[in-house]
């Protein structure tokens, strides 16, 4: 074992979540929910998402 020790002045993310926040705040700061991919060609030839 080491016995040097890591530290940060930022916190964790396991130990300090972030606040939560309900689904309009997130709606006003972020915009609607994009998708992970691009629909294809066809896709938004014949409008399908």
């Amino acid at each position: 074992m080491s016995s040097m020790s890591f530290r940060s002045s930022k916190p964790d993310g396991w130990t300090m979540p972030r606040p939560h926040s309900d689904a309009s705040q997130r709606y006003m700061k972020y915009g609607k929910i994009q998708p992970m991919e691009e629909p294809g060609f066809l896709a938004r030839l014949f409008g399908r998402a």
